[in-house]
């Protein structure tokens, strides 16, 4: 009994003693990790409502639309092939890691070799600056239907708003893949395993970025991100291809070249379509808020811009089930609790004018002119920034200024991203 009792003693004093370890100074301290740059993945598991449209409404000719280039859309079946594309950091890092998603397809992507590396021109990087990725050791991946991986940590001296060219070479896949579209960076696909030729074999282009989710760097403790939950105006979609001129790019440019407090990353977590209540263009924002924000390390803040979609689609009729300012105040407002349940600060910022957009009425400006009086006074957000203001023809506000319209009346261009940018106060990211 004496016996039994005695190793039941220093079996206790081995496990507490185990469990101490762990914490013990020698072990490996844990690392500040924020996503320099980021994208969100669109494809819907529903099927896209159809709009509500007024009665006498007339469909525009969008071949007659100016100033904006087509995005090139993304292959299926990828398979045997090579896919380059270009990522542009926030802030640097000399410590990375990738992360890959399969959060909407249907069947396993094999990814066979993975490289990340500086580059230079177009389809072309320094090779000496090339890097393989391993995940848990491995040089291979199987990413499963709903998956996201995490690459090994890498060692690459990334600088920021510089471009690294990512290349996965997938053995196969199935049908579409997960992507996002468009990406308004040219990535560059070429047949077998090219992921570290200095470029890109007699290549085929897409502007859509697939399977790639995001690029951390292990940063300072007072180092975090800004993650900009939107639509189609927070995705830049009128913006130069290749240029880097979204309102989100021009953010951390600025906040780059500010001469103290701690570096920021600006993360742009726009789909084009999105709605914040209903699916359609990818899940609603209410629904992928989880995924595409609250998920990404070091978040501080949420800049969120979303609502005019839902006015277009469903907003620009009366009745019963017609969507009124009050459907996207309670959106709003759950978005905010829950980002600050995760100890998330909320920009609201103010939709911006439509009119001479093809859905647009009085119904839908009297909701969008609404949510703008309540988000700049309600006190609800830990911070306004009023985009409305910023981009709206002086002599006529329900429209936007002319020289920041592309054609379409509702996309802001370059000038107008510029503008966008500009009209945040920088003081208010200090923590």
């Amino acid at each position: 009994m004496v016996n039994r009792l005695r190793t039941f003693v220093l079996l206790g004093v081995y496990a507490l003693s185990s469990v101490a370890a762990i914490g013990q100074p020698g072990s490996r301290p844990l690392e500040h990790w924020v996503a320099t740059w980021a994208t969100a993945q669109e494809m819907a598991l529903t099927v896209q409502e159809k709009p509500d449209i007024p009665p006498g409404t007339k469909m525009p000719d969008f071949s007659k639309m100016k100033g904006m280039k087509r995005p090139e859309p993304a292959p299926h079946d990828v398979a045997d092939q090579t896919v380059r594309m270009i990522v542009h950091p926030s802030i640097a890092g000399k410590r990375l890691r990738l992360e890959l998603t399969n959060a909407f397809g249907k069947g396993v992507v094999s990814i066979g070799n993975a490289h990340v590396a500086i580059r230079t021109t177009e389809s072309s990087i320094s090779t000496s600056s090339d890097r393989q990725l391993t995940f848990g050791g491995s040089t291979s991946v199987d990413i499963r239907p709903g998956m996201v991986i995490v690459s090994d940590p890498f060692d690459l001296d990334a600088k920021a708003m510089s471009d690294l060219a990512v290349s996965l070479y997938v053995v196969k896949s199935e049908g579409m893949p997960t992507d996002h579209m468009p990406g308004l960076h040219t990535a560059y696909i070429s047949k077998g395993d090219t992921t570290s030729a200095a470029s890109m074999p007699e290549p085929t282009t897409t502007t859509a970025y697939l399977w790639l989710r995001s690029i951390d760097v292990v940063a300072s403790a007072d180092d975090f991100a800004i993650a900009c939950l939107g639509d189609s105006i927070t995705d830049g979609f009128a913006t130069t291809v290749d240029k880097d001129q979204t309102w989100p790019a021009l953010l951390a440019k600025r906040l780059r070249e500010r001469k103290t407090g701690p570096r920021v990353a600006v993360i742009n977590e726009g789909i084009s379509g999105n709605q914040i209540v209903r699916d359609g263009a990818g899940v609603s924002a209410l629904a992928r808020l989880d995924r595409d924000v609250l998920s990404e390390p070091g978040v501080r803040w949420i800049v969120l811009l979303e609502g005019i979609n839902d006015i277009n689609l469903h907003g620009q009729i009366t009745g019963p089930n017609a969507l009124v300012a009050e459907d996207l105040i309670k959106a709003d407002k759950e978005i905010v609790a829950r980002a600050h349940m995760h100890n998330i600060k909320v920009v609201g910022a103010t939709l911006t004018p439509e009119e001479g957009v093809w859905l647009s009425g009085p119904v839908g400006e009297a909701t969008r002119l609404r949510l703008n009086q309540w988000i700049r006074t309600s006190g609800d957000f830990d911070a306004v920034v009023d985009f409305d203001a910023a981009v709206l023809d002086k002599d006529h506000p329900a429209r936007i200024r002319q020289d920041f319209n592309p054609g379409d009346n509702i996309h802001p261009n370059d000038l107008g991203n510029a503008a966008m940018a500009d009209a945040f106060n920088l003081d208010v990211f200090t923590n």
